[in-house]
């Protein structure tokens, strides 16, 4: 069921091609795009930009299929723009492939009068009426759709409050979660990133009466992420500047920090940029972490890294990894024996030292700036989820990049490094309630991450992450090494993953 009729008004070409790049942020994997109406009333203007918006190319040709039929485009998103004005009968459009199309990527159709019968149900009408520039857009979608596109369209209202109405919107990233992100580029300006974070609702309660977002501290709107970023530019580390914001719409203006990794020319940590990272740490970890912060008349708790929020992470490998592993669920009294086996693990994180944790330090999160100096030389993104807990976390989020592997040798210099620069700054560190831990800290992480990359490609139908389980059961490995974490090393070793007991 289609949700009720959208009217859109577009003054000129220049409104066209802006409409367009918001159809184009919206449009997801299966969407049917139909365009009608006569000849002359924009349809092939606006398929152009659309194309060319997504392409992010101004200048591709972009021709229109009327004679080869379909025309192809292997984009971020692949696209099909199929022209049926010539079919002789809507049976030919199984030649066409456009079941194919859909299930990769996304249909851009003109005259689909020619072949309604056979097009999806589900499928987004776009009737164009007008001559000379004026165009009037009678648009006819399924609600995920029409959601979306209001979405992109709340996005573009944001930016003309924030003196970007014209400028030109290109998809940057999206991640595992609702968030996404735009490149805004700006006539003689520096481009700048617009974050796209609708609040997210609450899920259905899972123990004591709350969802899991809550146990684990997710943050749901973007207030975390302005509290942070403003406390960790007041304490000197290049966090994007916040340029313009509305909170409660989800729509962040934030500053470019750029484009340039960690990582080396062939994917591999870069020693240099590693190490500027763990310095960022050290540093980082020997200030006061903030219990609140404000944020426009409101004010941000920091929540704690409790034990209650680490061990809901650690049963995504119960829940999600250890039964799609083994192809069988695990029994309630092996998963009670491994809820134990945290819990005394955790109890001993409470002589951990307290430190602000960032949560996703590591390399898609961290910028390497060339023309800067010093710290300034590494800016931190993606710290909304930022927790007061165990310091050790983040060096185990960088040492145990879950994306990119980061060696035994390296990993080790990069502590050695850490516990160095804490030295220096307190004689009284000690070293070996860190090791340990990093080691409790660094098994937990691993634990969670092996939950979510199989739940996101069970439940959310993204298989792309499980390339990586074979790096982050290494890594786990490596940290059930610890004396601290033998009953745990045990307890795996018997369920199949990692050494064997011995």
């Amino acid at each position: 069921m289609n949700a009720e009729p959208m009217r859109v008004e577009l003054a000129d070409p220049g409104a066209t091609a802006l409409f367009a790049e918001d159809v184009a942020l919206a449009l997801r994997p299966g969407d049917c795009l139909c365009l009608s109406g006569d000849l002359g009333a924009g349809k092939s203007t606006f398929a152009r930009a659309l194309i060319r918006a997504m392409a992010d190319d101004a200048d591709l040709e972009a021709p229109s299929p009327t004679f080869t039929l379909v025309q192809t485009y292997p984009l971020r998103l692949p696209l099909a723009h199929i022209d049926l004005y010539r079919i002789g009968s809507a049976d030919e459009l199984d030649e066409l492939g456009l079941d194919d199309a859909l299930a990769e990527g996304a249909a851009l159709i003109e005259w689909p009068e020619k072949a309604l019968e056979r097009l999806p149900e589900e499928r987004i009408m776009m009737r164009f009426d007008g001559l000379g520039d004026s165009r009037s857009l009678s648009i006819s979608a399924p609600p995920g759709f029409a959601a979306r596109l209001e979405r992109s369209r709340a996005a573009r209202r944001f930016l003309g409050q924030s003196g970007l109405a014209e400028a030109a919107r290109r998809h940057l990233q999206g991640d595992a979660s609702s968030r996404s992100y735009e490149t805004i580029r700006r006539a003689w300006r520096d481009p700048v990133i617009l974050m796209n974070a609708p609040r997210q609702p609450d899920g259905p309660p899972i123990r004591d009466g709350l969802p899991y977002s809550q146990i684990a501290h997710l943050a749901e709107d973007v207030v975390p992420f302005v509290a942070i970023a403003t406390w960790l530019r007041a304490q000197g580390f290049a966090a994007p500047e916040i340029l313009a914001q509305d909170l409660d719409q989800g729509f962040l203006l934030i500053e470019n920090l750029g484009a340039d990794g960690i990582l080396d020319h062939e994917g591999r940590p870069d020693p240099e940029r590693y190490g500027v990272a763990i310095d960022c740490l050290a540093l980082l970890h020997s200030k006061h972490p903030p219990a609140t912060l404000p944020v426009d008349g409101r004010l941000h708790a920091v929540p704690a890294y409790d034990a209650r929020a680490m061990q809901i992470e650690v049963e995504l490998l119960t829940d999600w990894y250890l039964p799609w592993r083994r192809g069988a669920p695990v029994s309630e009294d092996e998963r009670a024996e491994y809820l134990a086996l945290w819990r005394d693990l955790f109890a001993r994180l409470g002589c951990a030292e307290p430190a602000l944790v960032l949560r996703d330090y590591h390399s898609p999160n961290l910028i390497w700036r060339q023309d800067r100096l010093g710290l300034d030389r590494l800016g931190i993104i993606d710290f909304q989820d930022a927790m007061i807990g165990p310091s050790a976390y983040d060096v185990a989020s960088l040492c145990q990049d879950a994306r990119v592997t980061v060696t035994e040798d390296l990993a080790g210099q990069l502590v050695e490094r850490y516990l160095s620069a804490r030295a220096a700054q307190n004689p009284d560190f000690d070293q070996e309630k860190f090791r340990e831990a990093y080691a409790i800290m660094a098994a937990q992480r691993a634990a969670k991450i092996l939950g979510i990359f199989v739940r996101l490609k069970q439940r959310d139908g993204k298989p792309g992450y499980l390339r990586h389980l074979p790096r982050i059961e290494a890594y786990i490995t490596a940290s059930l090494a610890h004396p601290v974490l033998q009953p745990l090393r045990f307890w795996f070793a018997k369920a199949g993953i990692g050494a064997p007991e011995s």
